[in-house]
């Protein structure tokens, strides 16, 4: 990883650490306060308001990650990774928001040429342009089998093809959009476009209605010769998956993994919580071994799934080569924790944590999609004996 790739990245920079402990407080106190009135507001309307996207951008929630030469604060992605953790303890749209938003200028800015940084990443950064994450389709994987296709036109590509799981795909203002030359095979074939929301040739079907993580919305999406200019292209033809996975798939996983942190350290402060106050046969329960034990157990699996997120994130950090098959460990092992921890602390709640009354309710619903988020376990684990097999062949070893 070069240099300029790394500043390109925003891997480069960071704030003074009285700076940093300001901005967490800060975050700490909106997501114990006015984010838990957020939270109350959503599952009962079942939207995330404009208003909503209007304070976290006032607060300038959603441009934290990002460097100071494109209007964000300049935080490492260390340091980000902390406000990541408080974050993820609020509601599970509140987290998708800061997640992505905070994420999807790293995946355009390296490729972006100086009109398209003006045009479209600064102004993302900035929460003035909502652009969607758009390469996953229904009919195959999200990598070189893409097969939505575009043809050239003169200064226009026409788009045809179909995504879905599309996280913002219907309020976004541009989708990023992935899709490959007619024609071509591979990840040569492939190209990265900028697509105006309000592009000809396009429905949009709304799926928000999903288990848990209420108020994102999520969309359907078919473009039929859909015209889109060329010079909103990101990168050159054959750089589409760079694009996709080379700034943002990485440390988008060791996000998600934090966030599995983060929302498991919320169950658990509700399940001591609850242990706590609630007495049968005259003694709180927190008093009985069997429930000490189950506490116990989930406070030594966040602290081991932290700290190796945390390791994958310094490696990010640094540009070591390391860093892609961490994240994955960070992301797996996270999200199985995130599942028993979640499940030992609707236990501890015993019957009545089933009920949509108690804040434990929502997020054990909401933990089950982190399981899915960024690739499911089963790529991340491809990904993790990909590189292992690799650096074993590379060292020649003997059975």
């Amino acid at each position: 990883m070069s240099i300029t790739a790394i500043t390109a990245d925003g891997r480069g920079s960071s704030v003074p650490d009285p700076e940093f402990r300001q901005i967490l407080a800060d975050v700490t106190a909106w997501v114990e306060g006015p984010g838990e009135a957020w939270a109350e507001r959503i599952e009962a309307d079942g939207v995330v308001p404009d208003a909503l996207w209007d304070e976290l951008v006032d607060r300038g929630f959603l441009a934290l990650a990002a460097p100071r030469d494109l209007g964000g604060r300049g935080l490492s992605f260390v340091q980000w990774m902390g406000l990541m953790e408080v974050f993820s303890r609020s509601h599970a749209s509140v987290r998708m928001i800061v997640h992505v938003v905070n994420g999807t200028w790293r995946a355009m800015n390296p490729f972006a040429d100086d009109r398209q940084r003006e045009q479209f990443v600064k102004p993302a950064v900035a929460g003035k342009l909502t652009v969607a994450f758009t390469l996953t389709e229904p009919g195959n994987g999200t990598g070189a089998d893409i097969t939505s296709t575009v043809r050239r036109d003169g200064d226009m590509y026409l788009l045809t093809g179909r995504k879905h799981l599309i996280t913002f795909g219907v309020r976004c203002d541009y989708w990023l959009l992935f899709a490959r030359l007619a024609g071509s095979i591979g990840k040569e074939g492939t190209v990265a476009l900028l697509v105006d929301r309000e592009t000809p040739g396009v429905v949009v079907e709304d799926t928000s209605q999903t288990m848990g993580v209420h108020g994102t919305d999520h969309a359907t999406l078919r473009f039929e010769d859909a015209p889109v200019p060329v010079d909103q292209r990101l990168g050159e033809e054959g750089e589409g998956l760079a694009v996709a996975l080379g700034g943002f798939l990485t440390p988008s996983r060791i996000s998600v993994a934090m966030s599995c942190v983060g929302l498991a350290q919320r169950a658990q402060q509700l399940a001591v919580a609850y242990a706590t106050r609630r007495v049968t046969f005259g003694k709180p329960l927190a008093s009985r071994q069997a429930i000490a034990f189950q506490l116990a157990e989930n406070e030594a699996d966040i602290e081991a799934a932290k700290a190796l997120t945390l390791t994958a994130a310094r490696a990010w950090q640094d540009g070591e080569a390391s860093a892609p098959a961490l994240s994955s460990m960070a992301k797996l092992t996270a999200v199985d924790m995130l599942t028993r921890v979640t499940d030992k602390a609707l236990q501890v709640h015993g019957g009545i944590g089933y009920w949509k009354s108690m804040p434990i309710e929502r997020v054990y619903r909401d933990a089950r999609a982190q399981r899915f988020e960024e690739g499911t376990n089963e790529i991340q684990k491809t990904v993790i004996a990909r590189d292992l097999l690799r650096r074993a062949a590379a060292l020649d070893l003997e059975p």
